[in-house]
C-alpha cells in the first residue's frame, strides 16, 4: 500500500508546526470524501444533509421525530432543515404530520419510498467504502478518538 503523504501531495514542503499540517490534512481529507459522496448523492439528487437527515429518521423508525430533535444531532448545524425536509417530502421520502397531542408539534417520519432509496443510497456508498478501508478497527477507534480528542 502506498501512502502518499500530504506535504507530497499538496506539494508544499514546510508548515509552522505539525498542528497545522494536521489541520491542513483533516482539511483535505475531509473534502476528499465529501467528493466521493457527492458524486453519490448526485445520482439520487440529493445532497450530503438530505442522507444526514434520513439517517437521523431511520435511526427512530419507526416512532416519529420532530424537527427539534434533527437539528440537535444534524452534522451540519448550518443547514436550513425547513428546505431539507420540503425536498425529502416533495420527493416521497419522508412524510410529515402533526402531533396528534399537540397541534403545533411536527412529526417526521420515513416513508417506504424513502427506507428503499436510503438502502439504496448507502449500499452505493459501502460499494466505496471498500476501497478506503485500509485500517484496523483498533486504527479507526484510535482516530475517532484522537478527532474528539481534538474537538475538546
Amino acid at each position: 500500500m502506498s501512502i502518499m503523504e500530504i506535504d507530497k501531495v499538496i506539494k508544499q514542503q514546510r508548515f509552522k508546526n505539525e498542528f497545522q499540517k494536521a489541520i491542513i490534512n483533516l482539511f483535505y481529507t475531509s473534502n476528499h470524501f465529501r467528493d466521493m459522496h457527492s458524486n453519490v448523492f448526485k445520482r439520487f439528487d440529493i445532497q450530503g444533509q438530505h442522507y444526514n437527515v434520513l439517517r437521523i429518521l431511520k435511526g427512530k423508525h419507526p416512532q416519529p421525530v420532530s424537527p427539534g430533535y434533527i437539528k440537535e444531532v444534524i452534522l451540519d448545524k448550518g443547514a436550513d432543515l425547513t428546505r431539507l425536509v420540503d425536498k425529502l417530502v416533495k420527493m416521497g421520502m419522508v412524510y410529515r404530520n402533526i402531533c396528534p397531542d399537540n397541534k403545533r408539534k411536527i412529526h417526521l417520519n420515513l416513508t417506504s419510498e424513502g427506507i428503499e432509496k436510503l438502502t439504496e443510497i448507502s449500499d452505493s456508498l459501502e460499494y466505496h467504502y471498500d476501497k478506503y478501508h485500509k485500517l484496523s478497527n483498533e486504527d479507526y477507534t484510535t482516530l475517532s478518538h484522537l478527532l474528539d480528542k481534538m474537538r475538546g
